[in-house]
């Protein structure tokens, strides 16, 4: 696979467009960064999986959907949750443990949910969401509703069963499903030529007659093409579709992770294709933007960062008495 750096295609980009994705890019960077950071004071506990390099991702794919779009993710989900429009205080109040947080602080980092943004999860099972996205996007055609259910995973999850059984399912009944694979190569923390018979995640999908498409997962602008023609035919057909975005962390598999599996000059050489430098560089070509103002979006991102800190600094911890609340069901027969 293609290391070097390159700039994207487009010659010329809508200024305020261009702007609006690189601070998307640049708010998830540094919202993760901040998380490691208090990881390592222990403000965060648990497991802390960071999207520190797959930015390009959310961003672009984000820009197909619409509010009333259901949206699934892993649970490296810190980027699509904060895209989603979930507040980033109620975010990192919910990785502090504090009931302030969008999952009343019970779900941690890797359970971000909120039904008003139609964001389910943050799924902590490695494929276990593509049956339930299946699920919803079969009860959305039911209820006749031009509605796409996105559902983000890795290419870990493209080993396990569900994922076969949700493309197989998906097919069959011919539900408005849309699978965005983003394919890291490293799982956990095996290579996919040891997990995988055939790497090209891309070819899985025409084997259940689902529509397929294969992106550079490090250019935004290419993920934002890819993903609103998906999104436009399975609109129009109402049908599933399968988008492989191959892009890379730059950061452990999680805090826990000693990295061994990799080697350090690898890791390097695809951060000469950070998707947010790609695109400072195509903004500053076209003379869309200038440095001064890049460094103007990156303080006003820190100041935003900083203000969910203290939001959750600020948050409160549940009541002792409550910690059976949400457990069993309230409601008697």
């Amino acid at each position: 696979m293609e290391q070097k750096l390159t700039i994207p295609k487009a010659s010329v980009i809508a200024r305020d467009h261009g702007i609006e994705l690189l601070y998307q890019m640049m708010l998830i960077r540094r919202f993760e960064e901040k998380s490691a950071e208090l990881y390592t004071k222990e403000k965060i506990r648990g497991f802390l999986h960071l999207y520190v390099g797959e930015e390009a991702v959310a961003t672009g794919v984000m820009q197909a959907l619409t509010l009333e779009d259901n949206v699934l993710s892993t649970y490296r989900e810190h980027g699509h949750a904060l895209l989603r429009g979930i507040d980033a205080g109620a975010i990192m109040a919910e990785m502090y443990g504090k009931q302030e947080g969008c999952s009343r602080g019970r779900g941690g980092s890797m359970h971000l949910f909120d039904a008003t943004k139609k964001f389910y999860g943050g799924n902590a099972i490695v494929a276990g969401h593509l049956c339930v996205a299946v699920g919803m996007a079969l009860a959305t055609k039911k209820q006749k509703k031009n509605t796409i259910t996105c559902c983000f995973f890795g290419e870990g999850a493209a080993a396990e069963g569900e994922f076969h059984e949700a493309m197989n399912l998906a097919a069959l009944w011919s539900v408005p499903v849309w699978f965005v694979c983003e394919n890291n190569l490293y799982a956990m923390g095996t290579a996919i030529r040891y997990s995988h018979s055939i790497v090209e995640i891309e070819k899985k999908g025409p084997a259940y007659g689902i529509e397929t498409k294969v992106v550079d997962g490090m250019d935004v602008l290419a993920v934002e093409q890819a993903a609103k023609e998906a999104a436009d035919k399975i609109r129009a057909s109402g049908k599933p579709f399968f988008l492989v975005c191959n892009t890379y962390r730059f950061r452990a598999h999680s805090m826990f992770d000693a990295e061994l599996y990799r080697e350090k000059a690898e890791v390097e050489e695809w951060k000469k294709r950070d998707p947010i430098a790609r695109l400072q560089q195509l903004l500053l070509k076209e003379k869309a933007i200038t440095q001064n103002e890049i460094d103007t979006v990156n303080k006003q991102i820190e100041e935003e960062v900083q203000k969910a800190v203290e939001f959750a600094e600020a948050g409160t911890w549940e009541p002792v008495e409550e910690l059976k609340k949400f457990v069993y069901s309230e409601n008697q027969s």
